[in-house]
């Protein structure tokens, strides 16, 4: 009777053991044995998750209560935010607070006076080319066949975002490949049976005019923070694909076709073929037959990584594109009045804005904290959705982008990480952020804060900045 008892109870252990054993692993044991692949299990990487405390509330997400919310008492406001914006030694803050839902003023520290924006610029170049190029919007990079048999031209398309290597799906920079395009340009060749040595040319004639701007200074240039402007270029152009910092190369084009003929001299070798590896410009005549292209990345994400990234090259490329969508020269000047008049029919009053590129790393441009905090506040209210797209492309304090190491270090109940998004800019004697917030009482707050003239002191202007962004995010402020 005990062995059996004993037997029973063995029975019973194995059981509750099994169960759980089989729910867990049996269903991958019976797709192996179906000779199919378990669903890959994605693990999210910890800049992408949400923040593990959010500001002020604590507990729950502050979302726009819309009228339902009274906005926060200007004159009170004054206060806080006037203490906030100072910075011992030289430099002068302007700022704006606008209330996204009605468009009042609810602070004004000087916001009509032009000022230099410095990156902050980038979120009028980011609403022109959502509102005249439209999000889902690619541009292609093309192989044609030449005015010779033995003769390809390579044209750049706008995408200044190439990889060398095989096109990915998932990213941003590299969604177009240039060995994708040399594979398929083999097979295209080969199909009309070329043999022999073929001959590179790239067309660069998309972009006209000169392909650096005046307003750029030649140290700025020289240290990599913007380099030649052409319409196709490997990761912005930097010397090393994959870097986000350094030199850039002097003639991306040239660098683009001397890498899509590496590329093709492999491909094409099993073909029989070889690759000529001096390039040359030149063009396709009309009508020319499409031997293969690839796509880039659609506007919206090239939108976001330039937000995120404050990419110079890209934000100026995008700007070319919108003047080209609107029907103007591909040249800056085209690209300046695009995004010039793309914000002005947004609502935005333009008349006093003077834009000396679309990056915000030249000087001359003279904007006004107003006419930022009110693009932010225009394509927050837009009818227009691919417009809506870009506040939401923004870094988030503490978490992304140029943001990702501010504010993070704050442990304080009030900390905005998580709720302030916004589009940083710094210069030798300028900072900025110009964004949005959702209050503590669930209001929609369009802002934008510039230090101009600073020596010396740009870490504290900064500093300041942040604190002003950190009062709004915790304001209930009546």
């Amino acid at each position: 009777m005990a062995r059996v008892f004993t037997g029973l109870l063995l029975t019973l252990v194995l059981a509750v053991l099994f169960v759980p054993l089989a729910l867990y692993a049996g269903p991958p044991v019976l797709a192996a044995l179906r000779s199919e692949q378990p669903p890959r299990q994605v693990v999210v990487p910890s800049y992408q998750q949400g923040p593990s405390r959010l500001a002020s509330l604590g507990e729950e997400f502050p979302v726009p209560a819309g009228s339902g919310s009274a906005a926060p008492d200007p004159q009170t406001l004054k206060e806080l935010l006037d203490a906030e914006l100072t910075v011992s030694g030289r430099g002068t803050f302007h700022g704006v607070v606008l209330d996204t839902l009605s468009g009042e003023v609810l602070y004004d520290l000087d916001g009509g006076t032009a000022v230099t924006p410095a990156s902050s610029l980038k979120i009028l170049t980011a609403a022109a080319a959502l509102s005249e190029l439209g999000a889902e919007t690619t541009f292609e990079t093309v192989v044609y066949a030449g005015s010779t048999p033995d003769t390809i031209v390579l044209r750049g398309g706008g995408d200044v975002l190439l990889t060398a290597g095989k096109s990915d799906e998932e990213q941003v920079t590299g969604r177009a490949g240039l060995q994708t395009l040399a594979d398929e340009t083999a097979a295209a060749l080969a199909e009309r049976g070329t043999a022999g040595t073929v001959r590179i040319r790239v067309d660069d004639t998309l972009f006209s005019g000169d392909t650096l701007s005046p307003a750029w200074s030649r140290e700025d240039v020289e240290a990599g923070e913007m380099a030649p402007l052409y319409p196709l270029a490997i990761n912005s152009a930097w010397a090393a694909e994959g870097a986000s910092s350094g030199l850039r190369t002097d003639d991306a084009a040239l660098a683009a076709a001397e890498a899509f003929a590496a590329a093709l001299e492999t491909s094409a070798g099993d073909y029989g073929m070889t690759v000529d590896p001096t390039i040359e410009r030149g063009s396709a005549g009309d009508g020319a037959q499409r031997l293969a292209a690839v796509e880039s990345a659609p506007v919206s994400d090239q939108v976001q990584h330039m937000l995120l990234t404050s990419d110079n090259y890209l934000a100026e490329a995008l700007a070319r594109m919108s003047a080209l969508a609107a029907g103007r020269e591909g040249t800056f000047e085209g690209g300046t009045e695009a995004v010039s008049a793309a914000v002005s029919r947004l609502g935005v009053d333009t008349s006093s804005l003077v834009l000396a590129d679309a990056s915000g790393l030249g000087g001359g441009t003279e904007i006004s904290a107003l006419q930022l905090a009110g693009t932010v506040q225009a394509a927050l209210t837009s009818a227009e959705d691919d417009v809506r797209m870009l506040p939401y492309s923004l870094p988030v304090a503490g978490l992304s982008g140029t943001l990702a190491s501010r504010f993070s270090g704050d442990e304080e109940e009030d900390s905005p990480a998580g709720v302030v998004r916004g589009k940083t800019g710094t210069l030798f004697a300028v900072t900025s952020l110009s964004g949005f917030v959702t209050d503590a009482d669930g209001r929609l707050l369009s802002f934008a804060f510039v230090a101009n003239g600073l020596e010396a002191n740009t870490a504290q202007a900064r500093a300041a900045v942040d604190s002003a962004a950190t009062v709004l995010a915790g304001c209930g402020c009546r």
